[in-house]
């Protein structure tokens, strides 16, 4: 390559970032607003959960007529990452972030890391394609371009832009970093955090971690919560995997699966007896780090209502109800072992979304970035070992294997 063809590409890179920083972050903040207005109308009027059947039934048939080519989601955005697919559907954007947002109105447990890398992708694709002229299209450069999308979408809406850049070269291929797309990924991931901020957007704040020796103990309470994570990480993926499979089976028509699905999540909530497994979560999230009397079976309940909603084909994503799923898990072993409970919910959050996504590095990184550089190398070492051993596991089911994951297993491209 030239010195011109280099400069060429670098100034793609940095015009590319900023416009999709901009463009992602400014669509994070405009879902993360509505989310935050559907989640206060839901806690202001519980009943509007009994129409979660409902909303799925109208959700669905939606979805059915106009949005079959982007039912894949996340999957569809790593499946063109891969193979250079047709360009990723404009609509995509806008009818996830409606579906998302109506899911959390009616109560359905489900995330917006979802939600955000699809918008990330759909706004980038279209924008590359729309502007051909100034970028070159090569499947290389639309590779990059889109993984920076996917770095803006996830670091702005968690406000962790260094995390978005680790995820998304992390993310697409087990054991494979996609180093080429670093520059424009860290361009537009931090672009995207300042556009969403900028609009007034304020994240959750997390207890930053107190500094804690890592003694033999510690490390065997790790060592404990390692297995725990990668144990709970496979019962979601299966369950979740099983459901949407056992739906499909017997209940051919998506706004069928939706409406038995919102059915199931009210029968859950009516004999739980509480909210606190509904939507986000974050309340609890939060409490996991300081509330010892939080019940040591609240990761199970939010485990099967999450399994439930995104199973039955519910918009949203895995990553906020998995960190409930961790930070109440790591709560409940940091209760049971006498360590500050802070340091178990906050390692215990960014494991086992590590395991479930396949990417441990990336979770590091964001725990660093929520909770404190305190939180090292605490957090290394659990996600480390739930990723291993979890095995070939993943809630994106389009990710390659390039390495092995666990011990005996073959590589697969």
């Amino acid at each position: 390559m030239t010195l011109r063809e280099r400069a060429t590409v670098l100034l793609q890179w940095v015009v590319g970032g900023v416009v999709i920083g901009g463009l992602c972050g400014s669509a994070s903040a405009l879902f993360l607003y509505l989310l935050d207005r559907a989640t206060d109308v839901r806690l202001a009027h519980e009943w509007i959960v009994f129409a979660l059947p409902v909303a799925g039934l109208a959700i669905g048939f939606f979805y059915e007529r106009h949005g079959a080519a982007i039912l894949a989601g996340n999957n569809l955005v790593i499946d063109t990452l891969h193979e250079d697919r047709a360009a990723i559907p404009t609509r995509m954007a806008p009818m996830v972030l409606a579906g998302t947002v109506l899911t959390h109105l009616f109560g359905g447990s489900a995330g917006r890391e979802g939600t955000a890398v699809q918008m990330g992708a759909s706004l980038t694709d279209t924008l590359a394609h729309r502007f051909a002229f100034a970028f070159t299209l090569a499947p290389a450069m639309r590779r990059q371009l889109l993984l920076a999308g996917v770095a803006a979408g996830f670091g702005s809406v968690f406000g962790t832009p260094a995390a978005g850049v680790v995820f998304a070269i992390e993310l697409v291929a087990v054991g494979r970093f996609e180093l080429r797309a670093l520059v424009p990924a860290v361009i537009a991931s931090f672009a995207g955090d300042l556009a969403t901020r900028a609009w007034g957007i304020v994240h959750t704040p997390y207890p930053e971690v107190a500094h804690a020796d890592l003694t033999p103990r510690l490390l065997g309470v790790w060592v404990v919560l390692a297995v725990a994570a990668a144990l709970t990480t496979i019962v979601f993926i299966e369950l979740t995997h099983g459901l949407k499979k056992l739906s499909e089976r017997h209940l051919r028509r998506l706004p069928l699966r939706m409406f038995a699905g919102g059915l199931v999540v009210v029968g859950l909530w009516q004999v739980v007896g509480t909210s606190d497994y509904l939507g986000l979560g974050v309340p609890t999230i939060v409490r996991a780090f300081h509330d010892p009397d939080l019940p040591s079976y609240a990761f199970a309940l939010k485990l099967v209502f999450t399994a439930v909603t995104l199973g039955a084909g519910f918009l949203g994503g895995e990553v906020t109800p998995l960190f409930f799923i961790g930070a109440a898990l790591g709560s409940a072993i940091a209760t049971a072992f006498g360590i500050p409970l802070e340091l178990g919910a906050g390692v215990g959050l960014a494991a086992v979304f590590a395991a479930a996504a396949n990417t441990p590095i990336a979770l590091s990184v964001m725990a660093v970035e929520l909770l404190g550089v305190q939180v090292l190398p605490h957090v290394v070492i659990v996600c480390g070992l739930a990723f291993a051993l979890t095995g070939p596991r993943s809630i994106y089911t389009a990710q390659r294997t390039w390495r092995w994951k666990a011990l005996g297993r073959k590589p697969r491209a």
